[in-house]
């Protein structure tokens, strides 16, 4: 099942589903990157209903930021092809060498770069790691159940918010 190496960083996802000592996992995220440099990165799509939820958000003045365990150099450019980039201030991702991979380490960088207030920052995610990452981290977490992220997965994170749709979130977090 692919859904396991989704927001789980892939030297952690192909060790434990694939039983890989780190030297084999190491060669297995880099046989993988050589592919998704050249194709991958455009294989993605944005949820339907987002794009506008960006674009009132970011027209209310809120600062957005992505945080993934995806490489940065990947993430920009993903975010540069499918036109959202704009819609945030910074995008955070891992270092190509696995360094900030864990969500909490990430979050707690982005948190430390931007000087943002945890009480007043929600991170939304769509898997466990997303949400651990938060808690850990002194934010509240919305849960997305549109994603990759079971809802079993996401209930036992205890978010302080769940959302199943995107027009869900839009609704719930945009200020009219």
């Amino acid at each position: 099942r692919l859904e396991h190496f989704i927001g789980p960083p892939l030297l952690q996802a192909f060790m434990q589903f694939y039983g890989f000592d780190e030297a084999k996992a190491w060669e297995a995220v880099n046989f993988y990157r050589e592919r998704f440099k050249v194709t991958g990165l455009y294989e993605n799509r944005v949820f339907d209903g987002v794009m506008p939820l960006l674009e009132t958000l970011g027209g209310q003045g809120r600062q957005l930021y992505i945080a993934t365990s995806k490489p940065w150099v990947f993430a920009r450019e993903i975010a540069r092809h499918f036109d959202f980039a704009r819609h945030f201030k910074v995008i955070y991702g891992s270092e190509l060498d696995g360094t900030r991979t864990d969500k909490v380490e990430l979050i707690a960088h982005l948190l430390a770069e931007e000087n943002l207030d945890p009480a007043s920052t929600l991170m939304i995610g769509d898997r466990k790691h997303d949400l651990i990452g938060a808690r850990s981290n002194g934010l509240d977490a919305a849960a997305v159940g549109y994603g990759f992220g079971s809802h079993e997965e996401l209930c036992a994170e205890s978010p302080a918010y769940h959302f199943q749709t995107v027009d869900a979130l839009h609704r719930a977090f945009v200020r009219g």
